[in-house]
């Protein structure tokens, strides 16, 4: 029989958690038991995993006793505090956070990408920001071949990125604008049924926001070179699920738009959707509840000699958040 293995998971009633623990089932990964932690109000209450129903637990700095893989999805200061006593504890944790990803020595991982950093790990690894996740797994194909020299991007995030509250709001907003009623917002600064938002997390004295910085800073780390140009717009959108975005990469060495469709054809987590003469193009509803990123409008960019242009998108909350993790988890106990 193959070896089973005590899971945690921080975090696992939030929306990244819960998909975690369907993500865990739909794979069916080796585990012989899961503790879901959460916060005092959720502690007792019961959820269900492969069938059986599992109390959920306090998080508290005792929690990890016995486990060997924590998947950490609370926010970021409930991973500062907790993850160093899961570590402390014996537990490899695969965190979901922006906490520990730029920290050196904490490997940053997309497995079709840099899959090699995970055995670099002293108790930690990284998941990054789901933009940057949706955005690499169909550049590096390219970037393998042909090296990546700048990228502009304007990402088009869903609402469910900021969490349940956000899906409520716009849930609501569509209901009040139907009616005739005044609309309400709280979760965002600006009403966001029927509109775009151009500010995602917040401004940096250079004028980008965190969320745009994230995805110059983890691109140059995750494919381990400082000299990569990367400039973000990161756009929230009236969308519930998958986020969508606008890449114009330069390269090293000239690639075709054929080349690169080929290329992206065969690259795992990838896939290509593009066929313009048939309205064939990645749409956030059709890579909702799915793990690929799709890849399409594939075109070369006219202004530039070494240029490329294509729209991809993909489910943030699987494969930008909870699928890369356990992707991780099993490259981990897979040892290669």
């Amino acid at each position: 029989m193959p070896k089973q293995y005590r899971i945690g998971i921080m975090g696992a009633t939030g929306a990244v958690g819960s998909i975690m623990l369907r993500i865990l089932e739909e794979r069916d990964f080796p585990v012989a038991e899961l503790r879901p932690l959460a916060s005092v109000r959720s502690a007792g209450k019961l959820l269900k995993f492969r069938g059986e129903e599992v109390k959920i637990r306090e998080l508290t700095e005792d929690s990890f006793k016995g486990l060997d893989i924590v998947l950490a999805s609370a926010g970021a200061s409930i991973s500062k505090k907790y993850v160093p006593h899961a570590v402390e504890a014996g537990a490899t944790v695969i965190d979901n956070t922006s906490a520990f990803r730029m920290e050196p020595g904490v490997p940053l991982v997309i497995p079709e990408v840099n899959a090699e950093d995970i055995f670099k790990h002293k108790g930690i690894i990284a998941n990054p920001n789901c933009s940057t996740i949706i955005m690499l797994v169909p550049l590096k194909p390219l970037h393998d071949v042909a090296r990546i020299q700048r990228i502009v991007v304007s990402t088009y995030q869903a609402v469910s990125g900021t969490g349940s509250q956000a899906i409520t709001e716009l849930e609501d907003q569509v209901k009040q604008f139907v009616s005739g009623e005044p609309i309400k917002h709280e979760v965002y600064p600006y009403q966001i049924a029927f509109n775009v938002l151009p500010h995602i997390d917040t401004f940096q004295d250079n004028g980008y926001t965190r969320e745009e910085m994230k995805m110059l800073n983890e691109t140059r780390k995750m494919l381990h070179d400082d000299s990569i140009q990367v400039s973000a717009t990161a756009i929230r959108v009236p969308v519930f699920t998958s986020h969508s975005e606008s890449l114009q990469i330069e390269t090293e060495k000239k690639l075709t738009a054929q080349q690169a469709r080929e290329l992206l054809e065969s690259a795992p987590g990838v896939k290509v959707v593009d066929d313009p003469a048939n309205l064939k193009y990645p749409m956030p509803l059709d890579t909702s509840g799915q793990d690929l990123v799709f890849a399409g409008r594939i075109r070369e960019d006219i202004s530039h000699a070494h240029g490329l242009a294509l729209w991809v998108a993909g489910d943030q909350l699987r494969k930008g958040a909870a699928t890369n993790a356990v992707q991780i988890a099993e490259i981990l106990i897979r040892g290669k």
